[in-house]
């Protein structure tokens, strides 16, 4: 093992300790109980900036149409996911709730739940056991099996199909909000082996245009800045991978005055990098001269050892992909190399001859690790994964509202059309948000920038062949 220098004053594990609620409860693992007060508040202001989900929350006091949902939920813990969960409590369901990163948890904020009657197990710095075994304890409780599945990256499902496969059996869907989560629901598609329907989140428009590009173009620098304190301009940055998070962080360090390189393996977002200003390279041509890498792919050993090896003093590294998998970190941990811990989630790792990287996270979540994302976009997000439920439905074409191999629905959306749909709606596949219930989550937003919409006259609508009320454009438009 890497030599390890780190003064982290860390004391008992959660797991070893006896916590109580105010009401008696044990039933939740956080770091301190006592952080409820200070968590509330953080709760209590994000509620302010997420206006849709608020008025939900409002409009479903008296109708509840998640009764009788039992949801499983695995996702990073902070105050807007908390919104969602009371949400989710306030329109009926019982909700129990673990981590889907090691280091994204706001401990206050898991004490608020775990104080309001959550059961929450999460605290931020889980080692991978503590990780695996939070996730167990949400799943196997006795007098209590889930119904429905909020997942984001994946791991709660893999875990439920490895050690509880009969659960599937009164499980009604899983809804996925990651783009590496919903690639595993593929790969159990594509191989029979996927046994309920299940919503790709990830895919609709509200998600990927606001979460993964707009929230990004605003968080990467937020990360970067409170890890480092270091000044954009003039530096070199190679961003790996052009997708939609690539090109909110590559936007963000052009306009503060960055020289930005962009490594892809697909020609349509390789040409949209070109056309946006940016040199696309090889990541070995400017390994040795960048001051920043980063990696928004998906995929695994993006940068990896012999990239390290060839990077100069002070490179910084971080990822800005779901999982840990993109950067070859476990290559970094040999004897040779001295970790030396500068501050919480920055490593300097140290070469024989005195050059060192600043690894950020430990190749985790850059933005949900060392910073805190806007809470306007998790909103939209949110929304998504909730709010089908009220929404005019249009027809279901053949076969559902499937669009390609899969749609994840924003979450809380997601989930309500999964519980409520009847039997047979909707096959075990992977289903996209139908383009009338993104259009319901984006109408919801624009009062809060005093935004006025256009409506079609009746000549307007014939002429183009649409509803006056939409879905204004078709579920292939991208």
């Amino acid at each position: 093992a890497a030599s390890y220098t780190d003064s982290s004053d860390d004391e008992t594990s959660p797991r070893d300790k006896q916590q109580k609620n105010s009401k008696g409860s044990s039933d939740f693992c956080v770091k301190n109980i006592k952080q409820a007060e200070f968590g509330r508040r953080e709760i209590e202001i994000a509620e302010q900036e997420m206006p849709a989900l608020m008025a939900l929350r409002k409009r479903a006091q008296g109708e509840k149409p998640l009764a009788g949902a039992k949801i499983v939920g695995c996702t990073h813990i902070t105050a807007q996911t908390a919104v969602l969960m009371e949400t989710l409590g306030a329109l009926g369901a019982q909700c129990r709730w673990a981590a889907c990163n090691i280091y994204s948890t706001l401990n206050e904020v898991a004490a608020a739940l775990a104080e309001s009657g959550f059961p929450v197990f999460a605290w931020k710095g889980e080692s991978e056991d503590d990780f695996w075994w939070c996730i167990d304890r949400c799943v196997n409780v006795e007098g209590w099996q889930p119904n429905m599945i909020l997942d984001d990256g994946g791991d709660l499902t893999h875990w439920i199909y490895k050690k509880y496969p009969n659960m599937f059996k009164k499980i009604k869907g899983i809804v996925e909000e990651s783009v590496t989560g919903v690639h595993r629901l593929y790969q159990l598609s594509k191989a029979g082996k996927l046994c309920v329907p299940a919503m790709n989140v990830n895919d609709s428009v509200t998600k990927q245009k606001f979460d993964n590009l707009y929230c990004c173009r605003e968080s990467i620098l937020d990360g970067l800045k409170r890890t480092t304190d270091m000044m954009f301009g003039g530096k070199q940055v190679v961003v790996c991978g052009y997708g939609e998070v690539g090109k909110g962080c590559c936007a963000a360090l052009k306009a503060m005055g960055s020289i930005v390189y962009v490594t892809e393996i697909d020609p349509i977002c390789a040409l949209q990098a070109c056309m946006d200003g940016f040199r696309l390279v090889k990541l070995n041509e400017v390994i040795r001269q960048v001051d920043i890498v980063i990696t928004c792919t998906g995929n695994k050993n993006v940068v990896t050892r012999e990239h390290l090896d060839r990077m100069k003093n002070s490179c910084i590294v971080c990822n800005m992909g779901h999982s840990n998998t993109e950067i070859d970190v476990a290559s970094l941990r040999t004897p040779e190399l001295t970790w030396e811990r500068v501050r919480s989630q920055v490593d300097h790792v140290i070469w024989p001859d005195g050059k060192r990287i600043v690894l950020l996270a430990e190749g985790r979540l850059l933005n949900l690790s060392c910073s805190t994302v806007p809470t306007f976009v998790l909103s939209i997000t949110a929304t998504t994964q909730v709010s089908g439920w009220g929404v005019p439905r249009a027809p279901p074409a053949p076969g559902g509202s499937r669009s390609s191999p899969g749609c994840l629905l924003p979450q809380a959306l997601a989930l309500i059309e999964l519980y409520n749909a009847p039997e047979g709606r909707y096959k075990q596949d992977v289903y996209l948000l139908p383009k009338k219930m993104d259009e319901y989550v984006a109408s919801l937003h624009l009062p809060t920038f005093d935004a006025h919409l256009t409506e079609l006259t009746d000549e307007q609508a014939k002429y183009l062949g649409l509803n006056k009320n939409g879905p204004f454009k078709p579920n292939y438009y991208r």
